[in-house]
């Protein structure tokens, strides 16, 4: 009888334990990616990625304000505002690195933040290719692949890991990106 009262707790106790150990693991991924400080875009203030990102499944995407696809920031603030509640971060990463990006902060700040409504992480310009990429974007490359182009699209799982690539062309909306997130969440 003892035995028997004793057996749904030690059950309980196990599974606990568990996902602990396996989280363990998996975070070390997540870690290599998030662990870094970024501005956010024109505000100055000092972010610690692990703080915003980590545990999250993540839709990370390089930005710049004068671009081709810069309308991607509506479609990226419609997914942000879907899914945020069911726990989808989405986080631009501004980058002059195409030659795209406006002249200074406040312009970029503009663009995101009054012509698209942007509400979800914008961060201040960053490399996002080549040698004097930021550690983020060498680690994503080096998981998956550097942005060819601006508004590059990657989704990372709760446990950092990279999970699809969408390029530039495909809208942050589109159903294969959206059917992705979905499995995520």
């Amino acid at each position: 009888m003892f035995a028997r009262a004793l057996l749904p707790a030690m059950f309980a106790l196990f599974a606990t334990l568990l996902p602990n150990t396996v989280s363990a693991q998996d975070t070390s991924a997540g870690n290599a990616l998030y662990a870094h400080e970024l501005r956010r875009l024109h505000s100055g203030e000092v972010v610690r990625l692990s703080d915003r990102l980590a545990g999250q499944p993540v839709l990370i995407v390089n930005t710049a304000s004068h671009c081709g696809f810069t309308s991607q920031f509506r479609e990226l603030e419609a997914v942000h505002q879907q899914y945020k509640d069911r726990g989808l971060r989405v986080a631009g990463f501004s980058s002059n690195d195409f030659d795209q990006e406006a002249d200074n902060e406040a312009k970029a700040a503009e663009v995101c933040f009054l012509n698209f409504g942007v509400t979800f992480d914008m961060f201040a310009p960053i490399h996002v290719r080549g040698a004097q990429a930021h550690p983020l974007f060498r680690e994503l490359a080096r998981r998956a692949e550097a942005p060819a182009w601006n508004f590059h699209k990657y989704l990372i799982d709760r446990n950092g890991r990279v999970v699809a690539t969408f390029p530039s062309k495909v809208k942050p909306d589109a159903p294969e990106v959206r059917k992705a997130i979905e499995r995520l969440l």
